[in-house]
């Protein structure tokens, strides 16, 4: 699975990093101590010295990346895993990476940007996403809803995942509204509701063969 992702490992690496290479362009301008993390109504919650921030961060989303993909390709049932949902494995560290390198360097910089506002966003937009992905995924130890349910029958497997995925599919869109109203209570009651849902259905298919 490696070898035949080579290219995009390798792309994906390289836009992992980017947020490294456009801090050591604007290294000078950058203060010693630079904001890192973020609470959810936008204040901050933690400091990183300026080499961690440019450079230690995105090495360390890399060797997570990297760690993702090792896992996904050492599944045992890794060829029930296509190429399409075996990208967006590839690619969700990456986006992160600009992401969060996006927002840092903002707010170091002395730009406004809400952040308060764009990670709940963007994490709607995630789900919308994962939503339409879910029920392509196969049975398989690494990518989906991993029950002792599903992984244990193929049927409740994909009736849970086609399930799933138009929740999934809604709920993002809602989750990116609220996001924008920065709806704090309303935006992690929805969070809930998307996994706990899915198991819950899950389990009542599997009471129901029982």
């Amino acid at each position: 699975m490696i070898k035949q992702n080579k290219y995009k490992l390798i792309i994906s690496a390289i836009i992992t990093l980017l947020p490294m290479i456009f801090g050591i362009i604007v290294w000078d301008r950058l203060p010693e101590n630079i904001a890192t993390s973020f609470g959810w109504n936008g204040e901050i919650t933690g400091y990183s010295s300026k080499m961690f921030a440019v450079v230690g961060l995105p090495v360390m989303l890399t060797f997570v990346n990297l760690i993702c993909i090792i896992a996904t390709s050492a599944d045992p049932r890794r060829k029930n895993i296509n190429n399409k949902v075996f990208s967006v494995v590839i690619g969700i560290v990456p986006v992160c990476s600009l992401l969060c390198g996006a927002c840092i360097y903002a707010n170091a910089l002395g730009y406004k940007i809400s952040v308060e506002s764009i990670m709940p966003v963007f994490m709607g937009i995630l789900f919308f996403v994962l939503g339409f992905i879910l029920p392509k995924c196969k049975q398989n130890y690494t990518i989906g809803i991993k029950l002792p349910w599903t992984l244990h029958d193929e049927e409740n497997w994909n009736k849970t995942h086609k399930f799933a995925g138009k929740l999934w599919v809604y709920g993002g869109i809602v989750m990116t509204v609220v996001g924008l109203f920065n709806l704090t209570f309303i935006f992690m009651t929805i969070i809930f509701a998307l996994v706990i849902i899915p198991t819950v259905y899950s389990y009542l298919l599997y009471r129901k063969q029982k």
